[in-house]
């Protein structure tokens, strides 16, 4: 018998209705009202635009012989005509694979085979690359944003046609039929495919009406959209909500605060390299701000000190939730007007249950004990595509799905991440949490950014070392490796202490903002204890 901890926010009924419907249910009477605004150029697409481009897309695919089973790539920055793009082939009942732009063409190659996918959509400046990759899938034909002179390719105003009424729309079996493919990370071997169905992108998009957005406010989505976060808080919730979607094709600071001062957002969507520039860049001072109330922040831990440094200089808000791909994507938020303990994700969602489970016996762990999320609800994954030992491992019988999380959780029901479960180094059998000293780093007035990361170590197993970025006006010769080591020393139990500093240019990561703790594995030299 499992403890579950139950969400203490009341049940939503989830409708019966495909994606496309839910996020289309405003737009009749929002007809003259801007859906999508390019943050670039300014080109808008109406609500009454964005229907009636959805519905042209879904009858031109239908009349190429695409429909339920079929699977459409696209691979583009944020642009308006991706959500035309988006919900046209879901209204046709297809599938839409999302791939990250950054990808290398051998990424491209993995996914797209793997995904199965028949057509493609991309800008003018990536068509070179998909063009490179068509002959080692199975894509019957790539579509491009413009006019097209090149004839290895199609103009996506050639794939419009007549417009798709609601009589005319495949009937989808909502809890089986997969609307998006997204692909997880990769971080750690081939990406795999998560099945998200019409009804788990429903249920998230009930779900996160509890972040309040409102008919006719704006957001800028800076985030992209071939990620879960951006994908489904940025453009579906939005847009269901009935509001305005600024996009941005890539993260620019100055465009991004220039985009908030003159649309004034209330609430912007980050994630913590995004919330640290906000924190820190001179640059910040030259715009109004004073229209944001709040920001989100999400895809990544985020430590106290950053949160409440962000607040401090943008005086409003700053919160974070929590999510998964494999969750559609957010299971925990903020109660909207109630205090949120600092460094807290928030509560479950409405019908969401999640457990705290010991890693090494599997029992179930109660309030303030460290033990890995697990999570049950309508927003979680069919599974992962092809891969039936994986979903098993993450899934069990029971619909518990496991996160690779550590948690916690007070008695009032607020969640807190430690970190990730793989992500954790074995010091002599103690656990040290990387995102921990990390945050303790960001403290220090000559640290930019900072990552954590495992070495192997005869006596301990494993010990501590750091990648720093420093400031540009830090003096890297008051600054050594030696002193950053005695500043976390000074605070932490000695387990925890960090034994290398190596000074490095930029942390990577994700486009989510995750770090990429393998890359900073692999480097060489490799230090030897």
């Amino acid at each position: 018998m499992s403890n579950a901890f139950n969400s203490k926010l009341p049940q939503r009924e989830i409708p019966a209705i495909s994606v496309t419907d839910y996020v289309l249910r405003r737009a009749s009477r929002l007809a003259d009202h801007p859906a999508l605004i390019d943050g670039s150029d300014g080109h808008t697409l109406t609500y009454a635009q964005l229907n009636d481009g959805i519905r042209r897309l879904a009858g031109g695919l239908a009349a190429r012989g695409f429909g339920k089973g079929d699977v459409f790539a696209i691979y583009s920055p944020n642009i308006p005509e991706y959500a035309v793009i988006f919900h046209g082939v879901t209204l046709a009942g297809g599938t839409v694979t999302t791939i990250n732009p950054t990808y290398t063409p051998q990424e491209m190659v993995h996914q797209l085979n793997d995904a199965s996918a028949r057509y493609i959509f991309t800008v003018p400046a990536a068509l070179p690359t998909v063009l490179q990759v068509q002959a080692d899938t199975q894509l019957e034909e790539v579509f491009v944003l413009g006019d097209q002179q090149d004839l290895s390719a199609t103009s996506l105003s050639e794939l419009y046609g007549e417009s798709m009424s609601d009589d005319a729309a495949p009937t989808l079996t909502l809890d089986d039929d997969i609307a998006v493919l997204p692909y997880s990370s990769g971080t750690t071997g081939l990406s795999k495919g998560v099945m998200l169905t019409h009804y788990n992108l429903v249920a998230n998009l009930v779900q996160l009406e509890q972040l309040e957005l409102q008919e006719g406010q704006s957001v800028v989505a800076a985030l992209p959209f071939f990620h879960i976060y951006g994908m489904q808080i940025l453009m579906n919730s939005m847009l269901a909500a009935g509001g305005t979607v600024v996009t941005m094709q890539r993260f620019d600071l100055e465009l991004f605060l220039s985009l908030h001062q003159r649309y004034k957002i209330p609430q912007a969507y980050v994630v913590p390299p995004m919330l640290l520039a906000l924190a820190r860049a001179p640059v910040v001072d030259d715009y109004d701000l004073s229209a944001l109330t709040k920001i989100f922040c999400a895809a990544a831990p985020l430590g106290i000190e950053l949160e409440s440094e962000a607040a401090a200089r943008l005086n409003c808000l700053v919160v974070q939730g929590y999510g998964l791909t494999e969750t559609s994507p957010v299971t925990h938020l903020p109660i909207p007007g109630v205090a949120l303990p600092a460094g807290s994700i928030g509560v479950a969602l409405s019908n969401i249950q999640c457990r705290v489970v010991d890693p090494e016996s599997g029992s179930d762990l109660g309030p303030e004990e460290r033990g890995e999320l697990w999570i049950r609800g309508p927003n979680v994954m069919k599974g992962y595509l092809g891969a039936p030992d994986a979903t098993a491992a993450t899934i069990d019988d029971d619909g518990w799905l496991r996160t690779g999380d550590i948690v916690t959780v007070d008695s009032q029901g607020y969640f807190f991440v430690v970190d990730r479960l793989k992500e954790l180094i074995k010091y002599k059998g103690y656990q040290v949490a990387p995102a921990e000293l990390e945050g303790l780093l960001l403290t220090h007035p000559a640290v930019a950014d900072a990552a954590v990361v495992p070495l192997p170590d005869d006596e301990a197993g494993e010990v501590p070392k750091a990648f720093v970025v420093l400031k540009s006006d830090t003096d890297t010769i008051t600054v050594t490796p030696q002193s950053l080591m005695e500043f976390v020393a000074s605070e932490v139990s000695h387990y925890k202490h960090i034994r290398q500093v190596e000074f490095i240019d930029a942390i990577p990561k994700s486009p989510s903002g995750k770090i990429l703790r393998r890359l900073l594995r692999d480097r060489e030299p490799m230090w030897k204890p």
